[in-house]
């Protein structure tokens, strides 16, 4: 799951290039497959976002939830990989893009009826 915030007014004309490019990444890193895209894009009125000097009204903040497991390296691995692929495909600085990754423990994840740690058909690996 995946949460993006901006300036409604600079994220919503690039939502649907954004979702595709954090979806890219996510499966070149994580080997997420094409249906796993959980994407909420959370459009701000300007004086509703409040964001560190030096960054500009395209400064966006990418939280990503996902089960723990996957290693550090594999982490800072996807991090970079949406710093270069947002600066390359949207022309996002670097310095405007914000990324935190949010873990949680398999049982405190519930879909589909069950906790993630019920799970045992997933279609990707979750300890990568």
């Amino acid at each position: 799951m995946i949460l993006v915030y901006g300036i409604k007014e600079n994220l919503n004309p690039i939502k649907a290039k954004l979702s595709d490019v954090i979806h890219g990444c996510m499966q070149s890193v994580l080997g997420l497959p094409e249906d796993k895209r959980a994407h909420r894009f959370v459009p701000m009125q300007k004086e509703d976002f409040y964001y560190p000097s030096g960054r500009t009204d395209a400064y966006t903040v990418i939280e990503i939830n996902m089960m723990a497991g996957r290693k550090p390296e594999t982490q800072k691995a996807l991090i970079k990989s949406l710093f270069h692929e947002l600066e390359s495909q949207l022309s996002l600085a670097s310095i405007d893009v914000e990324i935190t990754i949010k873990e949680q423990a398999p049982y405190q994840w519930g879909f589909r009826g069950i906790t993630g740690d019920e799970a045992n058909d997933l279609k990707y690996k979750v300890n990568v």
